[in-house]
């Protein structure tokens, strides 16, 4: 503050990004994309019901690469349209997440949350069922709205906090910073952790490919009408935030 007036920091002044083609980011200069900070083009929007339809009626073909579960940083992202998100995936993923429950010895409830993408409400429905299927303790927003990543791990870290057995872990249907047309699935371990590709996370692409290349017997791993009978409620307050 200088002169009774705020100075607001350079990095944070960069307002007219068609008057200025650079930002700076540690020290650096970083492109700036001349559409940054203007309204979406008509491009830009996604046939949501054309990409729910491909979420449901498209089924991925694992022989091919692009088409498996793989799972990235924290969990698999990709899309109904190319095969890389469906609903296969999803039955895949969360059966394989109920056995690592099991060989974890993980017995405590399980917080499940959605971001805003398109695919995030096909994918949690889906992700119910499997988890009532293998009657896992599911809690999900009591408002039955977005979940934050860090809500999800503050509660599973609220519940676990002194206890060595009934341990809580989680799960957030969002593909993180992807495209709108895209769609994914986070594991979130009882520390609040999240399981690289490494095989010390137990939880491995191959095994939930498997359950991708036995699709039918992941469709016997669910249960459609009572799952949402089967669901207790957390809610999401200032402090998750």
């Amino acid at each position: 503050m200088l002169g009774g007036k705020i100075r607001t920091p350079p990095s944070l002044a960069i307002l007219r990004f068609d008057k200025i083609p650079f930002a700076r980011q540690g020290g650096l200069p970083v492109p700036v994309n001349p559409r940054a900070g203007k309204l979406a083009e008509a491009s830009d929007l996604v046939n949501v019901p054309k990409l729910m339809t491909a979420y449901y009626t498209e089924q991925p073909d694992p022989a091919v690469r692009e088409q498996r579960v793989e799972f990235g940083t924290s969990g698999h992202r990709g899309s109904a349209l190319r095969c890389s998100f469906n609903e296969d995936h999803i039955l895949a993923i969360s059966q394989a997440i109920c056995e690592y429950r099991k060989h974890q010895k993980i017995e405590g409830p399980l917080f499940i949350g959605k971001d805003t993408h398109a695919l995030s409400e096909c994918g949690l429905v889906t992700a119910l069922e499997v988890l009532a299927a293998n009657q896992v303790h599911v809690m999900v927003d009591a408002q039955g709205g977005f979940t934050p990543t860090p809500a999800v791990s503050h509660a599973i870290l609220n519940h676990n906090h002194g206890r060595s057995s009934g341990l809580a872990d989680g799960i957030v249907i969002t593909p993180s910073h992807n495209p709108p047309e895209d769609g994914g699935s986070s594991t979130t371990l009882p520390t609040a952790a999240q399981p690289t590709r490494t095989p010390r996370s137990g939880l491995r692409s191959g095994r939930t490919n498997f359950w991708l290349i036995t699709s039918g017997e992941c469709c016997a791993c669910r249960t459609p009408e009572p799952a949402r009978r089967a669901l207790h409620t957390f809610m999401i307050t200032s402090r998750h935030m």
